[in-house]
């Protein structure tokens, strides 16, 4: 119960690794606001671990701003921010276009960019908090067919360590964690946006890991649980690969 008396913000939680968060953070003890553009999938998630539903595009600051509020009038200010919302459009880099560029980076980067606006100050007032962002191993080695996601998870990495160094003198940490191929909703989408280059991507992915298997996203939470909870209370501005050694540095 290392979340006991802590209130924790997930973005997409509705599903897959925020799924999976939301249930690994409420199993230790902490109140969770599962946040989702999709508010049905979101409330059957709540109501497992009894939490709170809310309906967050993290496109936009102002559903930010309306979702962190409605959090905190229901559950208390907010302890813990785990930025997890994700999004990809499968395809070689020379085959994308502006608006492309744009859909991916709204949710991958400028998202976490809004959320952690929203949270931070409270945070740094009440001098304490953990933040914690789900970036990618992607955005540290680069993945084939996912060139604009790889470089959207490489500016959330950069702005970990930004918000690291700023926020630490009050009292609040920034983390993030890398996944590798995790049996996720949108890696399991390569290869029905891609066919059988989108199977031999996720295989090529797979087989880059010392591991050679897939990850789940239970195991993600994990990496998340502890980075939240005071056993990384001296633990800050770092990523954490969680990917069976597919990136090791």
């Amino acid at each position: 119960m290392r979340l006991e008396g802590r209130v924790a913000l997930v973005t997409g939680g509705a599903s897959g690794i925020g799924a999976a968060t939301c249930r690994r953070l409420a199993a230790e003890g902490a109140r969770v606001a599962v946040s989702d553009l999709n508010l049905e999938p979101a409330g059957e998630v709540a109501a497992e671990i009894s939490g709170f539903p809310c309906v967050l595009d993290v496109r936009s600051t102002d559903s930010a701003a309306r979702a962190v509020s409605e959090a905190e009038a229901e559950l208390g200010p907010i302890d813990v921010l785990v930025n997890n919302a994700g999004y990809d459009e499968f395809g070689f880099f020379v085959n994308t276009d502006p608006e492309m560029w744009d859909r991916v980076l709204a949710v991958n980067l400028r998202g976490v960019l809004a959320v952690t606006h929203a949270v931070l100050p409270g945070m740094q007032q009440r001098r304490r908090g953990r933040i914690v962002n789900v970036a990618s191993e992607a955005g540290r080695v680069g993945s084939q067919g996912s060139a604009v996601y790889s470089a959207g998870k490489a500016g959330v990495i950069g702005l970990t360590k930004a918000v690291a160094r700023e926020a630490a003198r009050y009292g609040v940490t920034c983390n993030a964690v890398a996944p590798g191929p995790i049996e996720t909703p949108l890696l399991m989408a390569a290869p029905e946006q891609l066919g059988e280059i989108g199977e031999r991507l996720v295989a090529g992915m797979v087989g880059s890991t010392a591991m050679r298997r897939i990850g789940q996203p239970d195991e993600v939470a994990a990496a998340i649980a502890y980075l939240a909870s005071d056993d990384a209370s001296y633990v800050t501005g770092e990523t954490l690969g969680v990917s069976g050694g597919l990136a090791m540095t």
